[in-house]
C-alpha cells in the first residue's frame, strides 16, 4: 500500500524556521515526483513546491521562492521542505503528494493531478 506521512509542523514566531518531513512507504522516491501542496483556512489548497524524481529539478510557488527549500533523500524514502522566514500568511495545514513520473509540464501543479496524499501537518506562524 502506498502511504505518505508527513511530520515536523508546529507553532512558530514570523522570522521562524520549520522543516516539514514526509516519509513514503510502499513506492520509491525517486520514481514519483513529490510536492507539498498547502490549505489556508477557508481557501482551496494550492501547491507550494515540487521536487522532480530523475534530475532533482524543484519548483516553488512565487510566494516562497527564496525562503522554502524542498530536497529529499531516496536512499530513505523521504522528502524535507525547509520553511525559513516564515510569516503569518504561510499559516495552513501542509500536505505532501506524491505521482508516478513524468509531470507533462514544468511548475509545481494542481492537487487534482496527484493521486497519493499524506493525513498533512499544522503550520501556525504567530504574528
Amino acid at each position: 500500500q502506498r502511504r505518505l506521512v508527513e511530520s515536523g509542523g508546529g507553532m512558530v514566531q514570523e522570522g521562524g524556521s520549520l522543516r516539514l518531513t514526509c516519509t513514503a512507504s510502499g513506492f520509491r522516491t525517486d520514481q514519483y515526483t513529490i510536492t507539498w501542496f498547502r490549505q489556508k483556512q477557508g481557501k482551496e489548497r494550492e501547491g507550494v513546491s515540487r521536487i522532480n524524481p530523475t534530475d532533482g529539478r524543484t519548483f516553488y510557488t512565487d510566494s516562497v521562492k527564496g525562503r522554502f527549500t524542498i530536497s529529499k533523500d531516496d536512499a530513505n524514502n523521504t522528502v524535507f521542505l525547509q520553511m525559513n522566514s516564515l510569516e503569518y500568511e504561510d499559516t495552513a495545514v501542509y500536505y505532501c503528494a506524491a505521482k508516478l513520473w513524468p509531470v507533462p509540464h514544468d511548475n509545481v501543479g494542481f492537487d487534482y493531478e496527484y493521486n497519493i496524499w499524506g493525513q498533512g501537518t499544522q503550520v501556525t506562524v504567530s504574528p
